[in-house]
């Protein structure tokens, strides 16, 4: 049976650590700020939101949630986002996708000034990341590196699988992995042979929306897997469930380690968030970043 990777516990530890690095900066009077911008009324979004703000007050730092209706312009929006980027009480800024069809989601992103960008989506960002440079990390896949760090050490020649090529979490995580100097398989939907690539793999980061994708037999014997995924499946009863990309009770008796659903990932996305608003507000203030905290450089 494999071991699970407690996100849930490793995430409450690193905000400990956060808490700790913010109670240091109020000592100088500097206190980071999160502002987070959410437009309409999409449930799944307002509990992140609620969730962000939550923690976000729990480490010490100021949070700043601005709630809009769905009839907001992509005018007011950038707007909004314009003042934030001459906030000084504001380090950090994200703005929660998905955005209502009348607003383009990259326009608002560019607007948002790259040293604020604390989900690492604008273009400077990735592409400062991307070549090795100091922009900011995304939070999803840097938390899904640190759980592998602190599961496996030492990541240099492992055989790395990521299935799914998105933006937000295939792509960054293969270029973390490239930089950890594993292996690096990126697979997709037009992949060839899709259960022999997972098969092969030391590790397997499972990231494409749908449910319980990958069996127990896709994965290597004694592989660590961390599964991204989060997806309601509605049961008889009429409630629904939460399950991951992967199905866990086949991939859990061969895996070695493995991230459960929920309870791995998740809780180290807002944690990641939170750090990323650490981390801005160090540079920011031109502060040293401490050692604990990973970087590109």
């Amino acid at each position: 049976m494999a071991q699970l990777i407690d996100g849930k516990a490793f995430a409450a530890s690193l905000r400990n650590d956060i808490a700790e690095e913010v109670a240091k900066l109020h000592q100088q009077g500097i206190t980071p700020g999160l502002a987070v911008i959410l437009v309409g009324e999409d449930p799944a979004s307002q509990v992140y939101v609620r969730n962000k703000g939550k923690q976000t007050i729990e480490v010490g730092m100021s949070s700043f949630v601005h709630k809009l209706p769905e009839s907001t312009s992509q005018t007011d929006l950038l707007a909004l986002i314009n003042k934030l980027n001459n906030d000084n009480s504001v380090q950090g800024i994200l703005v929660q996708i998905p955005l209502p069809d009348h607003i383009d989601a990259d326009t608002v992103i560019n607007a948002i000034d790259p040293r604020k960008d604390v989900d690492g989506f604008h273009p400077v960002n990735v592409g400062r990341f991307s070549t090795g440079g100091n922009g900011t990390i995304p939070c999803t896949p840097l938390g899904c590196l640190m759980l592998l760090k602190d599961q496996l050490g030492d990541l240099s020649g492992a055989r790395a699988l990521v299935l799914g090529r998105s933006n937000i979490v295939g792509k960054p995580m293969s270029t973390l992995l490239l930089n950890e100097n594993c292996t690096v398989t990126t697979a997709h939907s037009r992949t060839k042979d899709l259960q022999e690539e997972c098969r092969r793999a030391d590790i397997l980061i499972v990231a494409v929306g749908r449910p319980e994708m990958v069996k127990g037999s896709w994965i290597k014997p004694g592989a660590t897997v961390i599964d991204v995924g989060i997806n309601r499946i509605e049961q008889d009863s009429g409630k629904a469930r939460l399950v991951g990309d992967v199905q866990f009770s086949s991939a859990a008796e061969v895996a070695g380690a493995i991230t459960p659903v929920p309870g791995g990932v998740g809780p180290m996305t807002i944690a990641c968030l939170l750090l990323n608003t650490l981390t801005a507000a160090l540079r920011q203030n031109d502060l040293p970043i401490p050692t604990w905290i990973p970087t590109q450089n």
